[in-house]
């Protein structure tokens, strides 16, 4: 990374951004890999999405999700907690390895049969982002990944 050692302001966050955006790809190939997410319905969009989710919310790009981001995205969700229950969340989707919600912890939540109450927000919105349902049917099917 000499070649990148002067770079300042706009290209040095950019070169950031990518660097993390390369390392979450790395993991998504671990999860398409992986023999238990074999048969998950559309991975790699889900994770294409997870992965673009992730990286909006980590404010410090240290490849995780501190506090204050997922203050940030539950204010955007329109869901916005209060320090306590932010806290509650984290210690809920890391099981209280963490103060912060690193990549892998986020994606195995969402892919995860537990419903944490993080995973239950987004996809809430998610679904209230979606198409209208016709009256003749169920909502099409929308997942968290494809959240703007």
């Amino acid at each position: 990374m000499p070649s990148h050692a002067n770079v300042q302001g706009g290209k040095a966050f950019g070169l950031l951004k990518e660097q993390q955006r390369q390392k979450l790809e790395e993991i998504n190939k671990e999860y398409m890999e992986d023999q238990k997410y074999r048969d998950e319905d559309d991975l790699p969009e889900k994770l294409e999405g997870f992965k673009n989710k992730y990286a909006e919310f980590d404010l410090n790009d240290q490849g995780e999700i501190e506090l204050m981001g997922l203050k940030r995205m539950m204010e955007k969700l329109g869901a916005p907690k209060t320090h306590l229950e932010l806290k509650k969340m984290i210690l809920e989707v890391t099981g209280g390895s963490s103060n912060t919600i690193n990549y892998r912890d986020f994606v195995k939540m969402m892919l995860g049969k537990r419903s944490a109450v993080l995973k239950l927000v987004l996809i809430f919105e998610d679904k209230a982002n979606s198409t209208p349902c016709k009256p003749d049917g169920p909502p099409p099917k929308r997942d968290i990944a494809s959240l703007p």
